[in-house]
């Protein structure tokens, strides 16, 4: 027996039992066989998920994880309200874990690794200090059997009365090093912040793509959820730890493979501006699967992190604009866009085309920032251009709408479309006629030359 549940140790289940004596004392325990390829992937998944805390995560014995977080106490408002983050990230996963916090890693792993009370009215022990004064008043009340290096000699110590760590930091320490071992107090060190534990951080890959299987075949793309927030998680813990936010991501639903293989079914999520909180991103992916309709049953899911930008620091502004902030808003298009369909949210912009009839478009309003900007250096448009230009009169030889037309400026030549057959050459030019009013023309450059208007001004 590696690990037990609260609701085993209750019932008697120790560490160390074997299954026979597990069945003994209590008969209603599940036991359940290790998978140690399992097991790995659920530590690096829950890694990646926390490097959204601190990027400093090292993975330690007995299936523990350790998280310097003594630069992010502050950003994640106090150590309290850091472990609930941590807690409700974890349960966000599908897993449980008892934490500890202490100012040094062995302390806080000696502190969540004690066993609970037997007694359930006794108060629950105490697992997060702040300072190491009070670090050590907790460690030496502790049971020898904590510290891993200390079960070779444990019927000796408590042969002597060395039963928790305070006695056995009282004993000779010269003595104690000649019948233990070098280890037994080099951890004992660690923990009272005696001397300075190295730990060695996970690497962080370079890019993201993780994968997961479900818990059987999926036919309701609303069901998969649940795999898709532990794979939101990681990403969002990666996008953290790299400072970077995603603009485009993919879930790939993976289906039947062998003989009857079915080709994966990809779900590509566009944003508007970068983002990398995971709230946001959960939402837009559960607004997208409910649209799925599933082609055949999801045995598996894999997320990939698409294209990615350097996270924007936050906004330096005194006072927020009435009404929310842009950020806001593109949520809101973003979060549109998931529900009705990119193709029913479109927003205006100009494409790189000189003509008039050609240069405007509506897009999908998640594109719209990474749309080129119009030519700046083009003759100021008008804000109404025509559907349709309408032919001009012709009077003592100048062009007439509603009273003769002065040519104020121009003209701007275009010529282009030849690569279409719509085709045009043009010389545009900005009149004005007798009550002032402004108008854009343009002198068509053909065999017989005609005038048009193709636009108003305010």
């Amino acid at each position: 027996m590696l690990v037990a549940s609260a609701l085993a140790f209750h019932a008697g289940v120790r560490t160390g039992m074997r299954s026979g004596g597990v069945a003994t004392i209590a008969p209603d325990t599940i036991l359940l066989d290790r998978a140690l390829e399992r097991e790995a992937a659920a530590m690096e998944a829950i890694a990646l998920a926390l490097l959204q805390f601190t990027p400093e995560v090292s993975l330690t014995e007995d299936f523990s994880m350790t998280l310097d977080v003594g630069a992010s106490l502050r950003l994640f408002g106090g150590p309290i309200a850091l472990c609930r983050r941590v807690q409700a990230s974890l349960r966000l996963l599908g897993y449980t874990a008892i934490l500890g916090a202490a100012p040094t890693a062995r302390g806080a792993w000696l502190l969540a690794h004690q066993p609970p009370n037997p007694d359930q009215r006794r108060r629950r022990p105490r697992r997060r200090c702040l300072r190491l004064t009070t670090l050590a008043e907790r460690l030496d009340r502790l049971d020898c059997a904590v510290l891993p290096s200390t079960l070779p000699f444990l019927d000796w110590f408590r042969g002597i009365g060395a039963a928790d760590l305070g006695a056995l930091r009282r004993l000779p320490r010269a003595g104690l090093q000649r019948r233990t071992s070098k280890t037994l107090l080099q951890q004992l060190d660690y923990a009272y912040g005696e001397q300075a534990e190295m730990l060695r951080w996970i690497a962080i890959p370079s890019t993201f793509s993780a994968h997961i299987e479900t818990f059987d075949r999926i036919e309701n793309a609303e069901l998969l959820m649940v795999g898709a927030t532990t794979l939101t998680l990681q990403m969002t813990g990666w996008l953290s730890a790299r400072q970077l936010a995603v603009r485009t991501f993919t879930l790939q639903m993976e289906h039947e493979r062998g003989r009857a293989a079915v080709p994966p079914t990809p779900l590509e999520i566009t944003l508007a501006e970068p983002a990398w909180k995971e709230a946001h991103l959960l939402r837009l992916l559960k607004e997208r699967l409910v649209k799925v309709e599933l082609i055949a049953p999801v045995i598996g899911l894999r997320l990939a992190a698409g294209q990615l930008e350097a996270m924007a620091p936050p906004t330096d502004q005194l006072f927020p604009e009435p009404g929310g902030s842009s950020a806001d808003f593109k949520r809101l298009l973003e979060l549109l866009s998931a529900r009705l369909g990119p193709e029913n949210v479109l927003t205006p912009a100009s494409t790189s085309d000189h003509r008039p009839e050609q240069c405007n478009a509506w897009i999908p309003a998640t594109q719209a920032n990474r749309q080129p900007r119009a030519d700046d250096e083009q003759m100021e448009r008008p804000c109404w251009v025509l559907p349709k230009p309408i032919p001009l009169l012709m009077r003592n030889e100048r062009p007439f709408y509603g009273s003769p037309l002065k040519l104020i400026r121009g003209p701007e030549r275009l010529e282009a479309g030849w690569w279409d057959d719509q085709g045009i050459a043009r010389d545009y030019y900005v009149a004005q006629g007798t009550d002032a009013t402004c108008y854009w023309i343009y002198l068509e450059r053909t065999e017989q030359a005609r005038w048009f208007l193709h636009g108003l001004y305010a």
